[in-house]
């Protein structure tokens, strides 16, 4: 990637658990290897629990601004069926530790939707989640992984799923107490404080080119307007062995998967992905990246969902009403279908 880097996030695993020494040369690695100059958000990922004063501060010598804990859910029973070995008592303290190092962004994830979650049990996760003042909260719907402990507790019957009507609740009370405490909805899931949103995500909904790193990381290069594909998509190796085998090629690619996105697939992905903002599609960023307005494509949709107040055109955005925001994959589906 020739080209300066504006965001780096490393993640996908639990990067906490690197000693001090090593999350140093790797950062060293990374400043050796790519433009960092104009990197104004560095964040790592930690599980409660995990981080040391020293972790903190090379963390911080290293460059990083932003961390993001997975507190998930404030009750340990919670914890204990999503296999967490940490209480809220080491949320407490790791994120005291960040901020006494000197990291200034703060993000916590919590999940609703876990079996046997009652609505009281997800209020009492967010206000004790308030209760420690993040700058950033990532509250997502949990999605039982195939092949996972807890997808077959849920389908053997030893588990179960709140109701949905008890899921949309949990949400709407995601989005009115949180946005009381001052984290205002920029995402379907996100919620930050003015000036804390996570740039690095905001990359991905607008299609901004991404280098992955290391074991499973994908990576997105868009490619000349000449060329017949809008981008390319490339997954590293699952294991470590074809990784560093793939690291040592003469090619530095071998073992990789790709993927060639095609103009109509990038323009439903632009879509897809920029209706998940509050801040909706940027009909001009839309036209810089595929050449003409988004209803070129989708006139169809775009009249229909406008009538039937889903969508709502303001200035040069399109943006989900709340209604349509309740059923967005419905009519994701519909820019789908004509996108064919």
């Amino acid at each position: 990637m020739s080209e300066p880097l504006s965001t780096v996030y490393i993640g996908g695993g639990t990067p906490s658990l690197l000693p001090p020494a090593l999350l140093s040369r790797l950062f060293s690695g990374m400043q050796a290897s790519l433009d960092l100059s104009a990197v104004t958000e560095c964040t790592v990922e930690a599980n409660p629990g995990t981080v040391t004063e020293e972790w903190l501060e090379t963390a911080v010598a290293c460059g990083v601004n932003r961390i993001s804990f997975g507190m998930q859910a404030y009750q340990r029973r919670l914890l204990e069926i999503l296999g967490r070995i940490h209480r809220f008592d080491a949320v407490e303290e790791s994120v005291r530790l960040a901020r006494r190092a000197g990291i200034g962004n703060i993000n916590l994830d919590l999940m609703f939707g876990i079996p046997e979650q009652t609505r009281e049990d997800w209020r009492e996760t967010l206000s004790a989640a308030l209760s420690l003042r993040p700058d950033h909260i990532s509250a997502y719907g949990l999605i039982p992984e195939e092949g996972t402990s807890l997808e077959r507790d849920l389908t053997s019957g030893r588990l179960s799923l709140p109701e949905p009507e008890a899921e949309r609740a949990m949400y709407d009370d995601a989005i009115r107490e949180l946005e009381r405490a001052g984290l205002a909805q920029y995402e379907l899931s996100n919620f930050a404080r003015p000036g804390k949103q996570c740039r690095h995500n905001i990359g991905y909904w607008d299609m901004t080119p991404y280098l992955g790193l290391g074991v499973s990381a994908a990576s997105m290069f868009r490619l000349p307007d000449s060329a017949p594909s809008f981008s390319l998509r490339t997954t590293n190796p699952d294991t470590l062995e074809e990784y560093l085998a793939m690291v040592r090629s003469a090619g530095h690619d071998a073992g990789q998967e790709k993927e060639w996105i095609s103009r109509r697939e990038a323009r439903f992905e632009s879509v897809m992905l920029s209706l998940r903002m509050t801040e909706g599609l940027d009909r001009s960023r839309f036209r810089s990246l595929h050449g003409a307005d988004p209803e070129a494509f989708f006139p169809q949709t775009f009249s229909k969902m406008e009538k039937s107040g889903l969508l709502v055109r303001k200035g040069d955005f399109w943006r989900l009403s709340r209604r349509g925001m309740d059923i967005q994959n419905s009519i994701l589906v519909e820019f789908m279908e004509e996108a064919e």
